[in-house]
């Protein structure tokens, strides 16, 4: 039983097709009930029910996502630890989708590479059947630690999403150039999409786009609406070859 918590409610930010201009997911990020920042809300779960409160989250999402109409795919974060507790724990979720009318191939599961680390083995195996079903797997925030290529060396996830710090100015810096070329060329001989994230300005996002990089995530193209599926912006500089009818 979770203890009583603050309501809370979630933020949807489009992740965008650059070549074409259409949307092709939207990660929903958790907000307080009026909009307040996750901070303000995971900080009040204690960390017992933490895992509890991430699989329960994942329902909310699904139903407001459902709710708003969304004809994407839909990002969802996840604790993957708590898999190794309960290898039902993500059952609900594709009950919930079903329900709501989300197909399960338009599911994304989200995770740290820093989460499924500590056995990258045993997790692949538990959510295999899942996989099977359709769910596609993302891992966030690569780059931001020390293990990543020898986690796509034990384990191949669906979609790898590129540090926001890692790009941060990567047009001028040599160093980040070479790690994100090499990142990238891994990814064509696993087959494994790639999404460029934080994306902020111009100069990021051609030097990315010049690299062969065609999805992205970032205030350049959109900043999370509360309790909304918000359209993609492309300033100056950043328009699609192909924009969607």
């Amino acid at each position: 039983m979770l203890s009583v918590l603050p309501r809370f409610s979630y933020a949807f930010q489009p992740i965008v097709h650059a070549p074409s201009g259409a949307v092709v997911s939207y990660e929903a990020l958790i907000r307080g009930a009026h909009g307040e920042p996750a901070s303000s809300v995971l900080g009040c779960v204690p960390p017992g029910e933490l895992h509890d409160f991430d699989a329960r989250g994942r329902n909310v999402a699904i139903a407001l996502a459902a709710r708003l109409g969304i004809r994407t795919q839909l990002n969802l974060n996840f604790l993957p630890q708590s898999l190794f507790s309960d290898q039902e724990v993500l059952t609900p979720m594709l009950a919930a989708a079903t329900r709501h009318g989300l197909p399960i191939d338009s599911l994304v599961l989200e995770v740290t590479e820093g989460e499924v680390i500590d056995d990258v083995v045993r997790f692949a195996r538990t959510i295999k059947a899942y996989r099977g079903q359709g769910l596609k797997l993302a891992i966030d925030d690569f780059g931001a630690g020390y293990s990543g290529l020898n986690l796509l060396a034990e384990f191949q996830p669906d979609i790898l999403k590129l540090d926001m710090a890692l790009l941060r100015g990567i047009e001028r810096s040599g160093p980040r150039q070479a790690i994100v070329r090499a990142i990238l060329s891994a990814c064509i001989d696993l087959g494994i999409d790639v999404i460029a994230e934080g994306v902020e300005t111009v100069d990021e996002y051609s030097w990315l786009a010049d690299e062969g990089v065609e999805l992205f995530q970032g205030y350049l193209f959109g900043r999370p609406g509360f309790e909304a599926l918000p359209d993609a912006v492309f300033p100056p500089g950043c328009a699609p070859l192909h924009m969607p009818a």
